[in-house]
């Protein structure tokens, strides 16, 4: 027995089709495998069961697959049992990037970041869906870590365009692009900042195309046309979340994928763009050297200018542009060539076969006494 815990399924995104195809692999190797969940996106909660029927599914020589985020009853419930444990981290944003935003969000985040250290004397095993998650649960003291990457899917992107989108906007204008939330962490003002530079100095025939939810972040989201406003800068088209189709389109049309963002535990969208062949230009910070893998363009320097020089150095050189798509199908490639499966075995297999974690025993009042700690705290912060 081998199941996966999680305090939300959601459809279509990264970590619920991690969450599925590590279920594939499990049943396939022989496992009885279900996926235990608080919430899930109503297509998809036929395929998991409510985390209150855990403690009845598990005894002590099976294996929980805890994917960790944010505090949650689910967490906390596979946390008391005596099962052994595979802890997955997906990264928390750190909450000072929402404090002034989203406070109650900014609060959850410290909340989750302090409660995942609880874990460390819980997990036989603790897995970073990057080099940077691992080396994060490394500095939190997890004795053993690892290194399961993402797997890469693509097939959200494998239909037919949006044809109305394409004939819009596949025009002699250049097109540049990002894709993911509309956060603080992305740093969407400062691609705001480039463009202008880029459009000022280089291009006026260019437009900035920025693909992803705002819901909840509408404040951050008024800034942001507060700041085109002030900067003058026009053709700054807020998409917000875009259908498959939609984003389809939007790769379709791409000259170039920008991306500022300072906090990234792997950022799936630089990774769609290696497969939509559009050059990436992406600022070097947190996972993102990682999920680059030697393809696309970092840079280190936020001046405007110089993103600008970047960004027209690729537009406007074909050859250069082509060195950097090649670039980066070779990273893509190893992506794709990865053994997941193999990865994911080797792991469930070194924690079933291995030795048992020392003895330990979870108190009544444990996670009490943790909120009261928390509330504390809270309120010395």
């Amino acid at each position: 027995v081998a199941h996966q815990v999680l305090a939300t399924l959601s459809y279509g995104d990264a970590i619920g089709h991690e969450v599925l195809g590590i279920q594939r692999v499990l049943r396939g190797a022989g496992f009885s495998s279900d996926i235990f969940v608080e919430t899930a996106d109503p297509r998809l909660k036929s395929l998991t069961r409510n985390f209150r029927g855990l403690p009845s599914a598990v005894t002590d020589d099976d294996l929980l697959i805890h994917h960790f985020s944010l505090s949650s009853k689910a967490s906390r419930t596979a946390y008391a049992l005596p099962s052994r444990m595979a802890l997955i981290y997906h990264n928390i944003t750190p909450p000072e990037y929402f404090i002034d935003i989203h406070p109650l969000l900014a609060l959850r985040c410290w909340e989750g970041r302090r409660e995942l250290g609880a874990y460390v004397p819980r997990c036989d095993l603790a897995l970073g869906d990057s080099e940077f998650n691992r080396q994060e649960l490394q500095a939190l003291g997890f004795r053993k870590t690892d290194v399961l990457p993402v797997i890469p899917n693509f097939d959200h992107l494998t239909g037919e365009p949006d044809w109305s989108l394409v004939s819009q906007f596949n025009d002699a204008w250049t097109n540049i692009l990002f894709v993911g939330r509309v956060i603080p962490n992305k740093r969407i003002e400062d691609l705001i900042k480039f463009f202008h530079a880029y459009r000022s100095t280089h291009n006026l025939r260019s437009r900035l195309i920025i693909v992803g939810s705002y819901i909840g972040f509408e404040d951050y989201l008024m800034s942001l046309y507060d700041l085109t406003s002030r900067l003058r800068t026009p053709d700054v088209h807020f998409v917000g979340q875009a259908t498959n189709a939609e984003l389809a389109a939007f790769y379709n049309v791409a000259d170039v994928f920008l991306c500022a963002s300072e906090h990234e535990g792997f950022c799936v969208p630089l990774v769609e763009a290696f497969h939509e062949r559009v050059p990436v230009i992406a600022y070097s910070a947190t996972a993102v050297p990682d999920t680059m893998d030697g393809g696309g363009v970092l840079y280190n320097d936020k001046d405007p200018s110089v993103v600008a020089d970047l960004i027209d150095a690729i537009v406007s050189n074909q050859a250069l542009c082509e060195t950097v798509v090649d670039a980066q199908d070779i990273a893509l490639d190893r992506y794709l060539n990865h053994d997941f499966s193999a990865t994911l075995m080797r792991f469930v297999n070194q924690i079933l076969e291995g030795p048992r974690l020392p003895p330990w025993e979870l108190r009544g009042d444990f996670w009490q006494k943790f909120d009261a700690d928390r509330d504390v705290l809270k309120h010395d912060r």
